[in-house]
């Protein structure tokens, strides 16, 4: 029934209303300058295809059960996490705004009795972040605002949890002033998760949930990025994760969320 209404979500979206069809198509132009436009509409058309499923797909966060959402998201290795909870060292998590981020909280909740932390940056509508955390934490995670992330791994410090960072968000300038080329622009990107990583010496594992042929599955395949990370200079990490990112929306690229307008903050002394 779900997926009858993402049916006419899409002709409403996409056909009917437009949404966000400026910022999309910008943003895939700037990201994929050796396209035809006929590429670049293709690639519109599937991910417009793709996003108002995962519409009902958060609104069925509400009721699944845990064995459904084992169900959807296979864990390919798992054990490439459990390896880190075994050495005594908590994770640092990293993803992206790709296939479906937000059930993948359900599952990461449901592979692990450790903390499983998830740093969000709070909407300025209380009331529907409230909604939101609700139904995130419903089996056992913990959402923690961004400013609030020290407090949490001073008390896990030394023990096996996991942090999940969605790294691919826009910072605001007095969170970051560091920009590194991403897509093909200049970008505004977070460090803070080389700086947590490198403040607690925890290995960046990296959290791909792509989307399996038939709908509504997906997978969730772990990497390692970074074992030690003394061992890297300054920023080293950061351009890491995003070009890790960066390879594989450029895969397939429908299923990042290209209506989100990530390039909205320049360089300010630009001339």
């Amino acid at each position: 029934m779900l997926y009858a209404i993402s049916d006419v979500l899409y002709i409403l979206i996409y056909h009917v209303l437009g949404y966000r069809k400026k910022v999309v198509y910008k943003n895939l132009r700037n990201s994929f300058p050796e396209k035809t436009e006929a590429e670049i509409k293709e690639i519109a058309k599937k991910f417009y295809r793709y996003f108002p499923d995962i519409i009902v797909e958060v609104i069925k966060m509400f009721s699944i059960n845990p064995k459904e959402v084992e169900k959807r998201i296979e864990l390919l290795n798992p054990e490439e996490v459990y390896r880190h909870f075994d050495a005594g060292k908590g994770v640092i998590g990293v993803t992206a705004h790709y296939g479906n981020w937000e059930l993948g909280i359900h599952r990461l909740s449901l592979m692990t009795d450790f903390d499983r932390l998830v740093i969000y940056k709070p909407l300025n509508n209380n009331d529907i972040n409230q909604i939101y955390n609700g139904v995130r934490t419903r089996f056992g995670a913990t959402m923690v605002p961004m400013k609030q992330i020290l407090r949490h791994i001073v008390r896990l410090k030394n023990t096996p949890h996991i942090s999940m960072f969605v790294a691919d968000q826009t910072p605001v300038y007095q969170d970051s002033d560091y920009y590194m080329t991403f897509l093909n622009q200049e970008t505004l990107v977070y460090t803070g998760t080389e700086r947590i990583a490198k403040m607690t010496g925890n290995p960046v594992v990296f959290c791909h949930i792509g989307r399996k042929q038939k709908r509504g599955y997906y997978f969730c395949k772990f990497t390692t990025l970074v074992e030690q990370p003394s061992e890297y200079g300054d920023h080293e990490i950061t351009h890491i994760h995003n070009e890790f990112t960066e390879q594989i929306i450029r895969e397939q690229p429908q299923y990042w969320l290209w209506s989100h307008n990530r390039w909205k903050r320049q360089r300010k002394n630009k001339a």
